[in-house]
């Protein structure tokens, strides 16, 4: 991995995040091609692709942030190979069951801080509202929640992450970009993920909203071609956007790639 801001590209969701000093890992989905991932209720997908490596590969990490628990974002491999030393930092009903597991989860709460410290650098990750689906789809789901991720040194911000998580547009959107007009670099969940006849996270046309309700200098789309229930391929949100006047600034991502992601 190179050296900079950078992110790295494992698949589905999950990402390792280097700013600074600091080394996170973002929803740890860990499983093979073929395999299933359980998503609750009797809910099953099959992954069609290989992640770009598995846990023993990692870097030390400061943190985990996990948007929700469901299989396809901590998995069975997660759940055994992972190192439980660093703080997992996520929904308060994801962090009751991974303390059962032996992990030193943080529940926060929507806009609830945890701040991460070495010398004269932090790391502060920001719960963010999110919603995985609406109506009684919603209430099958889990919690889902958005990490803002603001690294600072000497007490200067000097760059800005947002995860979206599993979250379909809304006006929950428009809020997140009052309190945070400022973001550097935006991880888009994509894929229009199909549960039950419900769509649950943003297809190409709510990806396109999203750009027109958040505003970053950077985007990079992930979570779109790994499992059976992904319907909306990257190819579609990248055309919209073209179409729209607002691909400026997408930066896709190859599974196992690593991209700069300074601040500009």
């Amino acid at each position: 991995m190179s050296g900079g801001d950078t992110i790295t590209f494992i698949g589905t969701a999950t990402t390792v995040l280097r700013l600074g000093s600091f080394t996170l890992l973002t929803d740890p989905n860990f499983l093979h091609r073929g395999q299933r991932a359980y998503l609750g209720k009797g809910l099953w997908s099959r992954r069609l692709t290989e992640p770009a490596l598995q846990p023993a590969a990692l870097p030390p990490l400061d943190a985990v942030v996990l948007s929700h628990l469901h299989g396809d974002h901590f998995d069975r491999i997660a759940r055994r190979e992972l190192d439980r030393t660093p703080p997992v930092l996520t929904t308060p009903p994801a962090a009751r069951k991974l303390r059962k597991w032996g992990f030193d989860a943080r529940g926060l709460g929507t806009w609830q801080r945890h701040t991460l410290t070495k010398g004269d650098e932090t790391l502060t990750v920001e719960s963010l509202p999110g919603i995985h689906a609406r109506g009684v789809m919603g209430a099958l789901l889990p919690p889902v929640m958005g990490s803002l991720l603001e690294h600072s040194v000497g007490g200067a911000v000097r760059q800005r992450v947002y995860l979206s998580g599993d979250t379909l547009t809304g006006s929950h959107l428009d809020e997140i970009a009052r309190i945070h007009p400022q973001i550097d670099t935006a991880v888009v969940h994509l894929g229009g993920t199909r549960v039950l006849l419900h769509t649950v996270t943003m297809d190409a046309a709510q990806g396109v909203d999203f750009l027109r309700r958040v505003s970053s200098e950077r985007t990079v789309p992930v979570h779109h071609d790994d499992y059976g229930v992904f319907r909306s391929p990257l190819s579609d949100f990248l055309a919209l956007a073209r179409r729209e006047g607002l691909a400026e600034g997408i930066q896709p991502v190859e599974r196992g790639q690593t991209v700069s992601i300074d601040p500009v």
